[in-house]
């Protein structure tokens, strides 16, 4: 069997052999071994944002003279190319390891360190000219780097990911709801007929819904924009220099085009994660208003001839291993998943937000992990959704016309007309003689034909009128 060559690397706690090809080091090395707990591992989106955070600290530590302009250029150099993803093998640490996520923030300085020694000239492992702690990670710390990666990472990833899928989504309604504006169809509450609206109606009311859920996660931004760097260990800043949190802040906002700031308190940005917990709650508004819009889109679909079927959805894939021709709601189910491992998500967030003592909340990479997860989820189904169910979404008008002349609750036209007592009494001899409300009326001598014809017209029960005064 063949072995791994190894190199040696030290740390505060001794000497570690480290595989020769990695460009992590010896306190990475420490944590593979003694966290080995479960598969999950950060997504590249973390480790990229991080990575950004470092180079913007590196350029702000040489031009603040913290750092030899020629040792902050290869520390950003070597930042951006793990920005850039030539480095995402280097990254293999888990999600569960110390409440404050200082092992994946070693695994940073390091991989940037050796990759900066080797710009420089030098070899991996040799911490020289480029020392992961004393220059990587100059005027830093893990409590205040890795909670404005937490930040810049979810910033990002909205912009990036989530709004443009939701976008779409909402374009999509958006067309389908003008296409069907003239399309009459029953409307129904507690799962029971009620009156008339246009299928039209019914899909811009999800689209206003999915806009709203949209506008909470958007309130959160202003938030993720306040950055925890520049308050080193505990809040005070100490070992930073002044203005660090600060420049950093500002060459953050330049490269990524969000209007980062440093954050005013900085005890605050350390202990509690209260914007992250707000992300999260309205990440879990939004799962709901995307369960709301699935489950009408399987419902409205079921059948195709024994249930509602009034909607038809794409066929695309074979929807049973034992029936042949099923077509099954696939996406819809895809994305209620989804939306439930969202809010499960939230719920882990609100309790690690909750574990704030005294100057640090101890439970930052479960946070970070369940909120990006949160992020990318919502935003692959959004897209899975609309590519794959909404775009090819339409009517069955027959079926939809044949409901709404079925239908007991167009007696709700005639109420202003004959009263609440004598319409409830039309629609209770239509239900149990299982005839139609126009029978049902003319055989008890409540009104005409004509008076029928004239007051019951569901193209005209699709928004306000006002009632017949003589009743």
């Amino acid at each position: 069997m063949s072995q791994t060559t190894t190199r040696k690397e030290k740390d505060s706690m001794g000497t570690v052999q480290v595989p020769e090809s990695a460009y992590w080091g010896a306190q990475t090395q420490r944590a593979r071994e003694h966290f080995a707990i479960g598969e999950e591992r950060f997504p590249p989106a973390f480790i990229h944002a991080y990575a950004l955070v470092k180079r913007a600290a590196a350029e702000a530590n040489g031009d603040l003279e913290e750092l030899s302009l020629e040792r902050a250029a290869w520390i950003a150099s070597a930042a951006r190319e793990v920005v850039e993803g030539d480095f995402d093998a280097h990254f293999p640490l888990r999600v569960w390891q110390t409440g404050s996520g200082t092992q994946t923030h070693m695994n940073l300085n390091e991989v940037i360190a050796n990759r900066a020694n080797e710009l420089a000239g030098g070899a991996r492992g040799e911490k020289a000219p480029v020392h992961p702690n004393d220059h990587v990670n100059r005027g830093q710390s893990t409590n205040d780097t890795f909670p404005t990666a937490m930040h810049v990472s979810a910033a990002l990833r909205l912009r990036e990911a989530l709004f443009p899928a939701l976008e779409a989504v909402l374009e999509t309604l958006d067309r389908k709801a003008d296409a069907h504006r003239s399309v009459v169809k029953i409307g129904r509450t507690h799962l029971q007929d009620a009156t008339p609206l246009t299928l039209g109606q019914e899909i811009g009311g999800w689209a206003a819904q999915l806009r709203l859920a949209r506008a909470c996660v958007e309130a959160v931004q202003p938030a993720l924009c306040e950055l925890a760097v520049g308050g080193t260990a505990i809040g005070t800043g100490l070992n930073a220099h002044p203005r660090l949190g600060e420049e950093v802040a500002r060459r953050l906002a330049e490269k990524t085009g969000i209007p980062f700031v440093s954050a005013a308190n900085k005890f605050s940005a350390l202990a509690g994660h209260e914007a992250l917990a707000a992300l999260s709650g309205a990440l879990s508004t939004l799962a709901g208003s995307l369960i709301k819009i699935a489950n009408d889109v399987r419902w409205l679909a079921s059948g195709p001839r024994c249930g509602l079927g009034e909607l038809r959805i794409p066929a695309n894939e074979p929807g049973s291993s034992i029936m042949p021709g099923k077509v099954n709601p696939t996406q819809s189910e895809a994305l209620i998943m989804v939306c439930l491992q969202v809010l499960g998500n939230h719920t882990t967030v609100s309790f690690a937000a909750s574990q704030g003592n005294f100057e640090l909340n101890v439970c930052k990479p479960v946070i970070a992990y369940n909120v990006l997860q949160s992020i990318e989820l919502l935003a692959d189904a959004s897209r899975s959704f609309e590519r794959h169910c909404l775009r090819g979404l339409g009517p069955d008008e027959q079926v939809l016309a044949g409901s709404v002349e079925r239908s007991l609750m167009l007696v709700t036209a005639l109420a202003p007309h004959v009263g609440y007592d004598e319409a409830t009494r039309i629609a209770k001899k239509a239900h149990d003689e299982n005839t139609t409300l126009r029978e049902a009326a003319l055989a008890l001598g409540s009104i005409s034909g004509e008076q029928f014809d004239t007051w019951v017209r569901p193209d005209e029960m699709l928004g306000p009128k006002a009632a017949d005064r003589g009743i």
